[in-house]
């Protein structure tokens, strides 16, 4: 492999079919696989190897090149087959490690295990090539430690107890696979509508949601705020389209102040504008030219906002609030309401435009 070239890994789904052929191989012709072949609905054939631990058999999962970024590389994925000796189709249980879902919105109904429906049919397709006929198949996948493991993810705002979710489309991980991550912003903003909530709350982070919790004494159980990190644009687009007749946003000036010059992915080797927008609201509201060059030639915004303080300036983050309304409204064509609020490091509010 060349230095440039690409090494994909294996998505979660992929993993537990490969199980699943293998257990459904035992089971029929009594030995356990070395390896299996297993395709994807697109016809794409994935060799993974097999492991058995003790009773269990399964995939050691691989996750390429994004190793340092998915926290599921080098899990075991098992599987348990059942014949009931009764005809019928394939149910999925989940074992020790998978989740169940617990709330409306997703793409599996409440009460399933967290098996998305590309999975279920991959995993289905494979089980059928050993039994092959229209026997009733109990299939039960376990992940060791997934429970453990899924608290770093985002299924307990999902609603997805008591374990990872098995996921993928194409069967491969990409390395930094952005697409996967708006995927689950977009999964947990359906749950909230769901839940019958048309106001929603946005954060990019921790400390934005707790003022959020504060600020409108709300209750992480109304499962109503949204952490967007650094995809403003994407959630306030996803409001639209689940209809969301009111968005509450809530950020530091580190991250709002690039809103504010019209950036709408705020990671810092994307976009900035952070101190040109500041410094051109300051000029509006009539601070002199030596102060906004002090302003200007800041490190941090953190520092531009003590200094603002100190100079009887803060007036400015009004401003400001109103210039991120301006173009959010602006992005989504008017179709939803915005209210912003500016807050400080400490969490404390510096402005809000309502």
């Amino acid at each position: 492999m060349s230095e440039h070239e690409i090494n994909y890994g294996f998505s979660t789904g992929i993993c537990a079919a490969g199980a699943v052929k293998a257990c459904a191989v035992f089971l029929r012709y009594g030995y356990v696989p070395e390896c299996v072949s297993v395709k994807n609905l697109e016809g794409q054939i994935f060799n993974l190897n097999v492991t058995r631990r003790g009773n269990m058999i399964g995939i050691i999962k691989d996750s390429g090149d994004d190793q340092k970024h998915d926290i599921t590389h080098g899990i075991f994925i098992s599987a348990e087959i059942k014949l009931t000796g009764r005809k019928g189709g394939i149910k999925f249980l989940a074992g020790a490690g998978v989740g169940t879902v617990t709330l409306k919105g997703l793409k599996i109904p409440v009460g399933e295990p967290a098996i998305n429906p590309i999975p279920r049919i991959i995993i289905k397709n494979t089980v059928r090539e050993i039994f092959f006929n229209d026997e009733e198949i109990i299939i039960t996948i376990k992940i060791p430690d997934g429970e453990k493991i899924a608290r770093d993810t985002f299924n307990s705002r999902l609603g997805i107890i008591g374990g990872l979710s098995i996921l993928g489309t194409t069967g491969i991980v990409k390395p930094m696979n952005e697409a996967a991550l708006l995927e689950s912003l977009s999964l947990e903003m359906n749950v909230i509508k769901n839940l019958g909530h048309e106001k929603i709350f946005i954060a990019f982070g921790h400390s934005s949601a707790e003022f959020l919790l504060n600020e409108f004494n709300l209750h992480e159980s109304d499962r109503n705020i949204i952490q967007a990190e650094n995809y403003i644009g994407h959630v306030i687009d996803e409001a639209v389209k689940l209809n969301f007749t009111h968005a509450v946003i809530a950020g530091q000036p580190g991250k709002l102040l690039k809103v504010a010059a019209g950036n709408f992915q705020t990671h810092n080797k994307i976009s900035d504008g952070r101190f040109e927008a500041l410094c051109c609201h300051l000029g509006i509201i009539g601070a002199p030219s030596e102060f906004i060059k002090k302003i200007y030639s800041c490190n941090t915004t953190d520092e531009a906002v003590k200094i603002i303080r100190d100079n009887k300036f803060e007036r400015v983050w009004k401003n400001l609030a109103q210039a991120v309304v301006n173009k959010c409204n602006i992005r989504v064509k008017y179709k939803i309401k915005f209210s912003v609020y500016f807050i400080d490091l400490d969490g404390g509010l510096l402005s809000c435009e309502i």
